[in-house]
């Protein structure tokens, strides 16, 4: 495999395996993969999930890939097993653009830790 060098072409890279291994032939956008890193962090993958279970795994997923950053830090477990952060700094005012860019690079991180697009 030759290497991936800049962000578009890992995002790319990214986004299409995560289509083949979980999506039904709809390719994955940046809230369903979100939503795929909540239910991992979670750790409870075949589970029904009610509609404010789901917001609230987004939010577990956003705090995980933020936490490199400096944003948030794990703080507990609740007895649900559902993991707390705390904020540690306060997120910059970013331009929507800005934003899309800083996830993106902070779900390829997340998925560079787990040597998920390694072959």
């Amino acid at each position: 495999m030759q290497k991936v060098i800049n962000l578009k072409e890992k995002w790319d890279l990214l986004v299409t395996k995560l289509t083949d291994q979980f999506a039904d032939g709809d390719e994955l956008n940046m809230d369903g993969i979100i939503y795929l890193i909540g239910v991992q962090e979670l750790g409870k993958g075949n589970t029904p999930f009610k509609k404010d279970e789901k917001v609230n795994l987004m939010h577990i997923a956003i705090c995980k890939l933020l936490e490199p950053y400096g944003y948030y830090e794990f703080d507990y477990y609740d007895d649900d097993s559902w993991p707390h952060y705390k904020i540690i700094t306060e997120l910059p005012n970013l331009k929507p653009g800005e934003q899309t860019v800083l996830m993106k690079e902070a779900i390829i991180n997340y998925f560079d830790v787990l040597t998920y697009l390694e072959d």
